[in-house]
């Protein structure tokens, strides 16, 4: 069993963390929930490792194995599972860099084998029922709709959208300047009928949501302040649930797979797929091939005659 209160850390291994999350932040411009989520993994590990065996920075391969398999059995999936040995990979392999007679236990680990998942993505119907949804007569309805409209036309990370600073819109080029991941920025062309329901939002809405306020966010909640991830997360699944869409399909993140998916079935090349999604590696890009390939097979056994 997983302990239920964390006990205290070595003071050692609560150095070598801040070190270490200091050092990937300044080397490699990892986001703050990136490190967010290190710290977290590292800590749960370091206060496990304190009472069951000699701490962080004294692991052996072996206590490192007890630590995954008490997680297993604590019920917590492979897919978490691969991500705290990544960031236990991240961490061991940082004290090999500034010792070299470190020795990293994590070298002979396995990764835990993870289910291949497909992304889902909405059917071009349903994101058109999804679009129409908000109540665009009111200030807080037409933001809905603009945000709803730029999230699908741009295939924004959630992160991306509330950050988002008016400042980064241009509508007048039609492109937005979007910071990604690690601090990445790319520009991302938003197309005509998202920039008429942005133009409707700042002149008809976003003033009203301001309150005579001086805000960067490019959308504002009913407080003049920006939006959070939580609130966009309940906005899209609230006008999802008036448009006759199961809860449990959809979240900001399908609107991005819905993006990527249905470029891909209309003849989008995967590079330029890959440049405006931000994805820094194209194997990332290639899984939504599959997408547009398991969606095809459903409609050859669908109206196919011999299917």
């Amino acid at each position: 069993m997983m302990p239920d209160s964390p006990i205290n850390i070595d003071p050692r291994d609560h150095a070598a963390i801040d070190t270490f999350l200091e050092g990937v932040w300044s080397r490699d411009g990892l986001a703050d929930l990136t490190l967010t989520d290190y710290r977290g993994d590292l800590e749960r590990c370091a206060t496990w490792l304190a009472e069951h065996a000699h701490g962080l920075l004294r692991a052996t391969r072996e206590d490192l194995f007890r630590y995954l398999a008490a997680r297993n059995a604590a019920g917590i999936g492979a897919r978490t599972n691969a991500r705290e040995l990544t960031a236990l990979r991240r961490f061991y392999g940082e004290q090999v860099r500034r010792d070299v007679s470190f020795e990293d236990p994590t070298l002979l680990l396995d990764t835990p084998k993870l289910p291949r998942t497909l992304p889902k993505a909405l059917a071009e119907r349903e994101i058109e029922g999804l679009l129409e949804a908000p109540d665009i007569a009111t200030p807080i309805g037409l933001r809905d709709r603009a945000m709803l409209e730029l999230m699908y036309a741009c295939g924004l990370r959630v992160s991306e959208l509330v950050t988002l600073p008016l400042a980064g819109l241009n509508l007048r080029q039609g492109v937005l300047r979007v910071v990604g991941k690690g601090g990445k920025e790319r520009l991302v062309p938003i197309g005509e009928t998202c920039m008429d329901w942005l133009t409707r939002y700042l002149r008809g809405a976003r003033p009203a949501l301001a309150k005579g306020r001086e805000t960067p966010a490019l959308f504002l909640s009913n407080r003049a302040a920006g939006m959070t991830r939580q609130m966009a997360w309940t906005l899209v699944k609230k006008h999802a649930l008036a448009a006759g869409i199961a809860a449990k399909r959809i979240s900001p993140h399908v609107l991005r797979h819905s993006f990527a998916t249905h470029l891909l079935n209309h003849g989008a090349d995967l590079r330029v797929l890959q440049m405006l999604l931000g994805h820094s590696n194209l194997s990332t890009t290639q899984i939504y091939t599959m997408v547009a390939r398991e969606g095809l097979k459903r409609l050859h056994s669908q109206h196919h005659p011999r299917a």
